[in-house]
């Protein structure tokens, strides 16, 4: 879900910017570049970066200032940790800002929306389920993957939803009449994509995916 600077006061995108900047800083300063170092790890960094720009371009807008596209970002944080997540969340954003002529002035808004907010919630869960739940391989998949990627689509759409009632720009009784309604029908396929990718990689490409392991997940189950 991304949206446009125009609906927002110069006030809510400074604070936009300002959480943005803390949460693209902390990244930077505690991302695992060494992995980066391993030639395989770089190039599948990369690619990530390269798939989440195509897939951001396939948007449909579904309001004035309103575009929904898939997320992806549960994967990605599943596969390379939180804070690499944003910084290949924010470096497609780059390319989707530059090539879609969407405006800088929306990039950390957009920024929090389909980076940090989906990566945050996605690394959050992670912890609970592994605190909460068994260590189990089917559980990583069908939770961790699954059910966290379509929450964490129907979270990020109602948390642009409260910003565009917060800024103004429409109210709650107009975007209930609208967009409200089809905001669940996110979860299937977010999930899906998240899904689909986390079973093939954690079956064919466990290198591939930080936060799991064959110890942790599958050893004496």
């Amino acid at each position: 879900m991304e949206l446009n600077a125009d609906l927002f006061s110069k006030g809510t995108l400074w604070a936009a910017g300002l959480i943005y900047a803390w949460a693209l800083i902390a990244a930077l300063r505690m991302a695992s570049w060494r992995r980066l170092l391993d030639q395989e790890q770089l190039h599948v960094f990369l690619g990530v970066v390269v798939v989440l720009l195509l897939l951001w371009h396939m948007r449909v807008h579904v309001q004035p200032g309103l575009w929904f596209h898939l997320l992806g970002i549960t994967a990605v944080t599943l596969m390379f940790g939180w804070s690499l997540a944003i910084v290949a969340a924010s470096l497609a954003l780059v390319g989707v800002s530059i090539n879609l002529q969407t405006g800088w002035d929306a990039y950390v808004l957009n920024g929090l929306l389909v980076g940090v907010v989906p990566a945050t919630l996605t690394q959050i869960l992670l912890v609970l389920i592994r605190w909460y739940l068994p260590k189990h391989f089917f559980v990583y998949v069908l939770v961790n993957g699954f059910l966290t990627a379509g929450l964490v689509g129907v979270v990020s759409g109602y948390v642009a939803a409260w910003l565009l009632v917060a800024s103004g720009a429409y109210t709650f009784v107009e975007l209930n009449q609208t967009v409200l309604p089809f905001f669940p029908l996110m979860f299937l396929p977010e999930a899906m994509l998240n899904g689909w990718v986390m079973a093939i990689l954690v079956a064919f490409r466990p290198a591939w995916v930080g936060s799991f392991s064959d110890e942790l997940y599958l050893k004496g189950k």
